[in-house]
């Protein structure tokens, strides 16, 4: 049973071709009724009545009869709206399924060529147009009339009639049980067997239902590549030609069974609806998203205006802060006239400060300086005293020495002194005392060379420590000399520091052998004890 809208599509070719005047209405006379019905015959009678003022075959590559199928093939693709018109994707799956029936490789690229020139008509062609194309021969270049012919009636079985699979197979009889070989034709409820491909002569007809199966049966008899079908009233055993037609027949015929089931349309029928699903769900996104687009430029709309309002706020905004900014600069240059006059007067000052710094600083330098000075002076000057103090300390040391060799030499004089006054009493006595003195006097003489020795080593002695003191005074006179130059630097900074001068000393005696060791009052004082001490050796006993 052939879908209505299908069969509306060739009515319209037909009667839009009896419509001479143009006004959407047909005679009954122009119209003839027929009782029996054949799809093919119907389309053919439409198409008589359509194609000679529309189209002529005679330039193109294809004959009468193609295009009849190319025709047929349109109605079938086309959409379901008035006029009818062929979309590209459409297009794109016929001419596949044409090359790939021709055995040639299909050209992306010149179909992408050809997709750009259907842009300026729509994307969609007419019936006319999709025949002229298709006779002009754009993409069948190198290949001969007979293959395209071919290609168009392979694909015209496949679409238009519902051919699935065609092909000769071997059957076995119901009767003679002998083998024969036919030619069969697969369609979605049936498998047709005829004498040979040219269809005139039909032999059987296998009915498909939901309870037939088909299987595959082993080798037997020498008889390979057997499968069976199994019906409700007959079992029909056949064998192919090899495996992988035998595989090919049963898994076609199991494809029909399954759609009998599942209650579906012709394979090729449910591929077309779900291209046109897939499109219409397209178009609707598309015109969602148009719609989308309209709203969100309706809403761009607003927001330009929300914008322009803004913008112009934002031109008052700014002429405002202008002026404001005007304003502000010119206090701005009056106070930086005003910072920059502060600050020359403090670089003024500033200067004047560094300048007192500077002077200060120098003079604090000089001052350091002088300090320094005067700190190594009186480094030297303690120096200078500690080498007075030592002189005066190595002069009381020969002094004492000198005093004990007074002290020995007046020893020495008292011991001569008696010994004389002894020999004076001795001179007194009696001549035998005489002698006695003699030996006495000769002993004490003894006694008096060893102490005249004594002397001379005393004196010798003595000349020594002289000569020592000599050169203790020449120390010394250097250091009073230093001392001297000393108190005259430290005059010259008078009121910084205050020089230790020694203490009074009386003038030094001088005798025979140079300065004496004693003063006036001590020799007079150690005279007069030595006279005293002599006076007491005087007296008798």
């Amino acid at each position: 049973m052939w879908p209505r809208e299908e069969l509306l599509k060739p009515i319209w070719y037909a009667f839009t071709a009896l419509d001479l005047d143009h006004r959407g209405k047909v005679s009954k006379s122009q119209l003839k009724v027929r009782e029996d019905f054949n799809v093919v015959e119907f389309n053919k009678m439409c198409w008589i009545l359509c194609y000679k003022k529309n189209i002529c075959t005679k330039g193109l590559l294809i004959k009468d009869d193609d295009a009849f199928k190319v025709w047929c093939i349109f109605n079938f693709l086309s959409e379901d709206k008035y006029p009818l018109v062929i979309v590209s994707e459409e297009i794109e799956y016929f001419l596949r399924k044409l090359v790939d029936t021709m055995g040639s490789e299909w050209s992306e690229d010149k179909f992408a060529d050809y997709k750009l020139q259907l842009q300026a008509k729509r994307n969609c062609l007419t019936v006319w147009e999709f025949i002229e194309v298709m006779g002009m021969g754009y993409f069948s270049k190198g290949m001969n009339r007979q293959t395209l012919s071919l290609g168009i009636n392979e694909v015209f079985q496949e679409l238009i009639l519902d051919v699935l699979k065609q092909g000769y197979l071997l059957k076995k009889g119901h009767k003679r049980k002998n083998w024969t070989e036919r030619w069969f034709i697969l369609k979605p409820n049936s498998l047709s067997y005829f004498v040979n491909e040219d269809l005139v002569d039909e032999k059987g007809k296998i009915y498909l239902e939901q309870n037939c199966c088909v299987e595959s049966l082993p080798d037997k008899d020498g008889k390979k590549c057997i499968f069976i079908i199994k019906c409700t009233d007959k079992t029909y055993e056949i064998i192919a030609s090899d495996k992988k037609t035998k595989q090919e027949w049963i898994q076609a015929i199991q494809t029909c069974i399954q759609s009998l089931r599942l209650g579906l349309l012709s394979p090729h029928r449910e591929a077309r609806l779900r291209r046109r699903e897939l499109r219409q769900r397209q178009h609707a996104e598309e015109d969602q998203l148009v719609e989308k687009m309209r709203q969100l430029q309706a809403a761009n709309e607003k927001k330009q205006r929300q914008l322009e309002a803004m913008r112009e706020k934002m031109e008052e905004a700014t002429a405002k802060a202008a002026l404001e900014e005007l304003r502000r600069k010119r206090t701005q240059v009056d106070l930086q006239d005003r910072y920059r006059l502060d600050l020359e007067r403090e670089k003024m000052v500033r200067q004047q400060m560094e300048e007192q710094v500077a002077q200060k600083s120098s003079e604090l330098e000089q001052y350091f300086q002088r300090v320094q000075e005067l700190e190594n002076m009186y480094h030297r000057l303690e120096e200078a005293l500690d080498d007075e103090r030592q002189a005066k300390q190595d002069e009381e040391a020969m002094r004492k020495l000198q005093a004990r060799l007074l002290e020995e030499e007046a020893t020495k004089r008292a011991e001569l002194e008696q010994i004389h006054l002894q020999q004076q009493r001795v001179l007194s006595q009696t001549e035998s005392e005489k002698q006695e003195l003699v030996a006495e006097q000769l002993a004490k003489e003894r006694e008096l060379q060893k102490a005249i020795l004594q002397l001379e080593k005393l004196e010798h002695e003595r000349q020594g420590a002289v000569e020592q003191y000599e050169e203790i005074s020449r120390k010394l006179e250097r250091a009073a000399n230093k001392t001297k130059t000393w108190k005259d630097k430290v005059a010259r900074h008078e009121g910084l520091v205050h020089l230790i001068h020694p203490g009074h000393k009386a003038p030094q005696r001088i005798t025979n052998w140079g300065p004496a060791s004693f003063t006036d009052i001590e020799l007079e004082m150690r005279k007069k004890s030595w006279q005293e001490s002599k006076n007491q050796r005087a007296q008798p006993k």
